[in-house]
C-alpha cells in the first residue's frame, strides 16, 4: 500500500522569524493534526526559492518538484494544501502543477485557500476577531491585503461586506497591489471619524510588505496616515501566528480527506 502524504504549500518567506512564526508553526499544527501523513513543503514563490538558495544555501520545492519527489518516494494519495488567503495567481499556480500530476497518483486533492466559498468569510472574519483590540467610536483597524490584478482581488472586496455582516464596520480591507488602495480608504476613515488606527497584515506572513509597505519609517502607509493626522498603532504579526487560521487550514485539509475537493483524480 503507498504511503498518504500531505504537501503544504506557501507562497514563502526569506525571513527567518516570519518562516518560524508563521509558516513552520502551520506546518508543525497539520502535523499534530494529521499524524498518518507525512508533512511536506513548497514555496510557489520563484523568487523567494532562488534568493534562498543563493543567500543561504537552503532549497525548497516548488509544488512540482515537491510532487516529483513524493511520486519518486512511493506516495499513493497526496493532499494538497495552500497556505494563500485568496485563489489568485499563485493559487492559480498551485493548480497549474496539480494537474500536471493528476494521473501519477492513485489520489491527487488541492484544498481551498482562506477565502474561497462563501461560507470561508465568516470563518475567517471570526478567526480574526482573536486578535482585534478593543474599539471606541475613534478607533479602528486597517488590514493589509495583498492585492492583484487577478478577478480573485474581488474578495477583500466581499471580506469588507462580510466583516460590517458582523459589525465590525470600524474594520477597514486595503491592499498594497490592488484596489481598494490606501487613499481609497483615508476618505472613508475621516467620515466615519476615526482618529486612531491600528495597521495589521491580512497576509499568512509578516514579511517585507508588512514590515516595509505597512509599518516602515518611510512612504509606508503608517507615515502616510500620520501626516494625514490619524494616530497610528502597528500589529506586525501575520495570519499565519494566529492559531485560529491553523486551524482553518486544518479543517480545509479535513474537507478534502472526507471528500469535498477543488481538484481531484
Amino acid at each position: 500500500m503507498g504511503k498518504k502524504g500531505i504537501l503544504v504549500a506557501s507562497f514563502g518567506t526569506s525571513i527567518p522569524q516570519a518562516f518560524e512564526l508563521c509558516i513552520e508553526s502551520t506546518e508543525n499544527r497539520i502535523k499534530e493534526c494529521f499524524p498518518e501523513y507525512e508533512v511536506r513543503r513548497a514555496f510557489t514563490s520563484y523568487m523567494i526559492i532562488k534568493k534562498l538558495k543563493e543567500e543561504k544555501r537552503l532549497f525548497i520545492d516548488t509544488v512540482e518538484e515537491a510532487l516529483e519527489k513524493m511520486n519518486a518516494d512511493g506516495f499513493d494519495e497526496v493532499y494538497v494544501q495552500p497556505l494563500h488567503i485568496m485563489p489568485g495567481d499563485e493559487y492559480d499556480k498551485i493548480a497549474n502543477g496539480v494537474n500536471k500530476y493528476k494521473d501519477t497518483f492513485s489520489k491527487l486533492v488541492l484544498g481551498r485557500p482562506i477565502l474561497y466559498r462563501e461560507s470561508d468569510y465568516k470563518i475567517a472574519v471570526n478567526a480574526l476577531k482573536n486578535q482585534l483590540p478593543a474599539m471606541n467610536s475613534y478607533q479602528g483597524v486597517m488590514l493589509m491585503g495583498h492585492g492583484s490584478v487577478h478577478p480573485a482581488n474581488a474578495s477583500y472586496a466581499l471580506l469588507q461586506c462580510i466583516l460590517e455582516d458582523e459589525g465590525l464596520d470600524s474594520v477597514y480591507v486595503g491592499t498594497v497591489e490592488g484596489y481598494p488602495t490606501l487613499e481609497n480608504l483615508i476618505p472613508k476613515m475621516k467620515q466615519d471619524n476615526i482618529q486612531e488606527v491600528t495597521l495589521m497584515p491580512f497576509m499568512l506572513v509578516a514579511g517585507d510588505h508588512a514590515i516595509n509597505d505597512m509599518a516602515g519609517e518611510e512612504d509606508s502607509w503608517k507615515t502616510q496616515l500620520e501626516e494625514e493626522g490619524f494616530k497610528v498603532n502597528v500589529y506586525l504579526h501575520g495570519l499565519g501566528e494566529n492559531k485560529a487560521f491553523q486551524d482553518i487550514y486544518v479543517e480545509h485539509i479535513k474537507d478534502s480527506i472526507k471528500g469535498n475537493p477543488l481538484l481531484s483524480k
